[in-house]
């Protein structure tokens, strides 16, 4: 038996198929994994993801060390703003990625579930001396409410004062308090709300999302979800040993003010030039166009030499397979082996869908 989320007996309660992930019993789906993914697309589900790593931190020296510690700045951030970040070791390799929330006075970071002993050890080991403290927030509970009807629906359930806070809220901005905490962040590539509340008060507000008509929503759904939009998965898309400019996670890295001295920064600086060099490869889309699945650890070869899919599945919003990989850059022509078969797939941006519509080509 694995650690369970205050949500579980709902998921067990509601049907769902659960499975092991990261050492938790979280549900994969409840019947239908295409049909959740659908109801995300089209009109609203919510995601029991409490497995998720709340840390807080407060102190004097918060902000400078968070500024040496992820590789984006959270100096330009106001209270109330998020940023999608990286910690990266000495190697310039990626521990874990996260969302860190500026909130009054304190700082939140939500990390994965499966990272959550190297990055609580990290954090702890770069925090030793510093006036600051860390605080894992066990006692949280975290609803993810997608798809386009989700604010609207989720405003219903509110009360005003709340609700108009909720609407208030742009993209990548955050309000409230351990009570309910709101953030406009999510991992769909729809709109939505993370609703981060205390752990004892989340059965029922699941219950009224579900009363509501927002659908149960599993893993499974939520991966295909997430590779649509183009959206690594931590331990599949980048690692340790995975640089993000090998990972399309370029643009999370604020190379200004140049003396900001985070940690990895020699080592990313080299891969800059390396990718300038075309001697690291880089994170491609694919399609496949025709029958068949992508699947993670298929072998790609290229005009430029050889890759390997990194996340790989059936789209449901394109209706067909899709693939994020890693391979040389400035390939223009390339194959995956399906069951023996050398066969052609299509180079796009590694992004396929954006609000429900397909944004490649």
């Amino acid at each position: 038996m694995g650690q369970r989320t205050p949500l579980y007996q709902k998921h067990v309660d509601a049907g769902a198929k659960i499975v092991d992930f990261a050492g938790w019993d979280m549900p994969l789906h409840y019947g239908s994994q295409i049909a959740e993914h659908r109801q995300v697309r089209d009109h609203a589900g919510v995601f029991d993801v409490s497995h998720m790593n709340v840390v807080d931190l407060d102190g004097s020296e918060a902000e400078a060390f968070l500024r040496r510690m992820l590789c984006g700045d959270v100096a330009k951030l106001q209270p109330g703003a998020a940023l999608y970040t990286l910690l990266l070791n000495e190697e310039g390799g990626v521990i874990d990625d996260l969302i860190v929330y500026r909130r009054e006075g304190s700082w939140r970071l939500v990390a994965n579930c499966g990272t959550r002993a190297k990055v609580l050890a990290w954090l702890r080991q770069h925090a030793a001396g510093k006036q600051l403290a860390l605080r894992e927030r066990a006692d949280l509970a975290i609803l993810a409410v997608n798809g386009p009807a989700a604010i609207a629906t989720v405003a219903t359930l509110l009360a005003p004062a709340q609700a108009e806070s909720m609407h208030a809220l742009r993209p990548f901005e955050c309000a409230g308090s351990d009570d309910l905490f709101i953030a406009r962040t999510g991992y769909t590539g729809e709109d939505g709300v993370e609703l981060i509340v205390p752990a004892a008060a989340a059965p029922q507000l699941w219950d009224k999302l579900v009363a509501a008509g927002v659908r149960p929503t599993g893993l499974g759904a939520r991966d295909t979800l997430r590779l649509e939009a183009g959206m690594n998965l931590y331990g599949h898309d980048m690692d340790e040993k995975t640089s993000p400019l090998s990972a399309n996670l370029a643009w999370t890295i604020a190379w200004e003010p140049a003396d900001r001295d985070f940690i990895g920064r020699a080592a990313v600086t080299r891969d800059r030039a390396l990718i300038a060099e075309g001697r690291l490869p880089v994170l491609t889309g694919l399609v496949l166009e025709t029958r068949g699945v992508l699947r993670e650890g298929q072998e790609v070869t290229t005009d430029r030499g050889k890759g390997v899919i990194t996340s790989g599945s059936f789209a449901p919003t394109l209706n067909l397979s899709i693939a994020l990989a890693r391979v040389p850059v400035h390939i223009t022509a390339c194959t995956v082996d399906l069951r023996g078969t050398p066969t052609p797939v299509r180079i796009v941006k590694p992004r396929f869908v954006r609000f429900g519509k397909k944004v490649f080509d």
